[in-house]
């Protein structure tokens, strides 16, 4: 009966240690990201009523196809990420005074944001104003939304634009955090600079 107690403890040792190994897989992990120092030039694009600085590390393409269509005005364009596959979509509309042209882009600029509630942490809408006088409405999208930072600014007679942040990457928000802070820190940089050329 001694013999069971210590029999049956060094039986089941054993045939555990022949038995497969269980594997555990290692938690998820994603490629590291260099970053570029964050510097900045001058847009000087004839093809737009304005200017701000933008990063030295992309590339400004300037649209010449929406939907299979010429865009409805030349200063459509991008600020295009090479190393993160990622772009701020630039689109500007003139007002020419007119007034319910202002309220129809501001709703949509308010729809497009709202838009993403579906799939959005939450939205954080920020009212901005430059040292140059521009004015509108920032949005901080946090959440695996397609656009996680968005702008429009206009002088509320001439001018409209409206710019969007986008991957070309199904977008994994805790993965992508680092690059959308890093981005969004620019596309701020962008708003502070941002000045109209006929001013």
């Amino acid at each position: 009966m001694h013999y069971i107690k210590f029999i049956l403890p060094a039986a089941l040792l054993f045939f555990q240690a022949c038995s497969d190994p269980v594997y555990i897989p290692k938690p998820r992990s994603y490629p590291r990201v260099d970053f570029p120092q964050h510097q900045y030039s001058r847009l000087d694009a004839d093809f737009c009523q304005f200017t701000f600085e933008y990063p030295v590390y992309t590339q400004i393409q300037q649209d010449t196809a929406f939907f299979g269509e010429i865009p409805p005005h030349s200063c459509w364009f991008d600020v295009y990420y090479p190393a993160f596959d990622g772009r701020i979509h630039f689109t500007y509309a003139p007002l020419n005074g007119n007034q319910e042209e202002l309220n129809a882009l501001t709703k949509d600029a308010f729809n497009m944001a709202d838009w993403h509630n579906k799939r959005a942490d939450y939205i954080d809408e920020l009212v901005v104003r430059n040292p140059q006088g521009v004015s509108g409405v920032a949005f901080d999208i946090d959440g695996a939304v397609a656009s996680p930072f968005q702008f429009f600014l206009t002088d509320s007679t001439h001018h409209y634009v409206r710019a969007s942040l986008y991957f070309n990457t199904h977008v994994q928000a805790d993965s992508m955090k680092p690059v959308i802070d890093f981005v969004r820190e620019d596309m701020l940089h962008i708003i502070e600079t941002f000045s109209w050329k006929n001013d």
